[in-house]
């Protein structure tokens, strides 16, 4: 939030059964479901690489990375193209849903009981009508060894 007011505007999407958001700031573009080209060797959260404007993005499968069960995408599946650190970074999830502005009175600090990774990636809960959405904080939600190695891979499977 700006001192003028202005509130933070959020993409909000739903992986399995829960609400999730990102800052509209992050979000590079959101594409239809397409199935990306399977790298091996690498983590099982992590689908494959896709071209989008001329580069080789990698793309993380967020209900794998969430703890979440897979299941085969659907008409509503999307890839959400990420900015993480001035690197493209994609992820799958089920489905897109709006953009909002949520009021301050909506925001509030995760609970002390989230430790670990997911304590370092979300950012903050969104109230929302009969609902919960946590926020999360992008560039967070892999380490920086995983960075690494996902931009390596990238760079690697745009020179084959």
């Amino acid at each position: 939030m700006s001192a003028e007011g202005t509130r933070q505007q959020i993409v909000t999407f739903r992986v399995g059964k829960e609400y999730f958001a990102a800052d509209i700031f992050a979000v590079e573009r959101v594409l239809r479901y397409q199935p990306p080209t399977v790298v091996p060797h690498l983590p099982d959260w992590v689908e494959g690489v896709i071209e989008y404007e001329e580069r080789v993005v990698p793309v993380i499968d967020l209900r794998r990375r969430l703890g979440i069960e897979p299941v085969p995408p659907r008409p509503e599946t999307r890839i959400i193209v990420f900015t993480v650190d001035d690197e493209w970074t994609a992820v799958v999830v089920d489905a897109v849903l709006e953009v909002m502005a949520p009021a301050p009175e909506q925001l509030s600090a995760p609970p002390a009981l989230f430790r670990g990774l997911s304590a370092e990636y979300l950012r903050a809960l969104v109230r929302q009508e009969n609902r919960l959405v946590l926020l999360i904080e992008m560039s967070r939600l892999l380490t920086a060894t995983e960075r690494i190695t996902l931009q390596q891979m990238s760079t690697a499977a745009a020179h084959e």
